[in-house]
């Protein structure tokens, strides 16, 4: 049987807060997220037409798919601490359901119960699902742009053989962590290549797409934690 911890709220060390800051919430500013910065102090912000209406076609392609899941390369560099790693991992979504693999770590949520699994430490801990209060949705990565920030189609070049545009976004909340994005989408198959993160720290975060699928078949228990999968494994409810 599975060692249980029951915590109260103000015991909580959150291996969802830990991981998360390190490795996921970083993926608020995510391989897709469609955010990205350009602001000009005293002027008034202006909607690109050209980046609005790639940046909708994109949004469009995504909401079609009823599932997704994509391979990708994250990687953090910072020059003030002479710091860059890369990791690599997965990201599985079906409706308001997600399931991210980085490394030794998993979050797993099927849009009311989020589990934080470490497999190098054999210990899951489980939550109640509140995007407000976790700071982010993936299932909302595609179409985050929507509402909140300022685009500026900014260029084009090729990249072997293909045409990727690079937009950028600014946060109209200046409460916002980083102050600029740099997404890069493939204009004719109207897919993510890769996003740039810049936060206020002076860190960077790149989020490269390896590979790409839509509509991939993928049962709801997928999306669930299944502890007789774990043997010993320590267990957080901290619901």
């Amino acid at each position: 049987m599975p060692f249980v911890i029951l915590l109260k709220k103000h015991e909580k060390q959150s291996l969802f807060v830990k991981f998360a800051s390190v490795s996921f919430i970083n993926m608020r500013k995510f391989i897709f997220i469609l955010i990205i910065i350009f602001a000009t102090t005293g002027l008034k912000a202006q909607v690109d037409k050209k980046a609005q209406t790639l940046l909708n076609e994109l949004s469009v392609k995504y909401k079609k798919y009823k599932s997704i899941k994509a391979q990708f390369a994250y990687t953090l560099e910072s020059k003030a601490n002479k710091v860059k790693q890369t990791q690599k991992g997965v990201l599985h979504l079906k409706g308001n359901k997600f399931k991210v693999e980085v490394a030794s770590k998993e979050i797993i949520c099927d849009s009311k119960t989020v589990w934080t699994y470490s497999a190098s430490e054999n210990e899951v801990q489980i939550n109640n699902y509140n995007p407000n209060e976790n700071g982010f949705n993936p299932a909302q990565i595609f179409t985050m742009y929507e509402k909140g920030f300022i685009y500026k189609y900014v260029e084009e070049k090729l990249e072997n053989g293909k045409t990727i545009a690079q937009i950028e976004l600014t946060p109209t909340d200046k409460n916002k962590k980083f102050f600029k994005v740099k997404l890069f989408i493939d204009k004719i198959g109207k897919q993510i290549v890769r996003s740039c993160v810049f936060d206020k720290n002076g860190n960077v975060y790149t989020y490269e797409v390896q590979t790409f699928q839509g509509d991939v078949a993928v049962n709801d228990n997928f999306f669930t934690f299944d502890l007789a999968k774990h043997p010993n494994c320590e267990v957080n409810d901290l619901r």
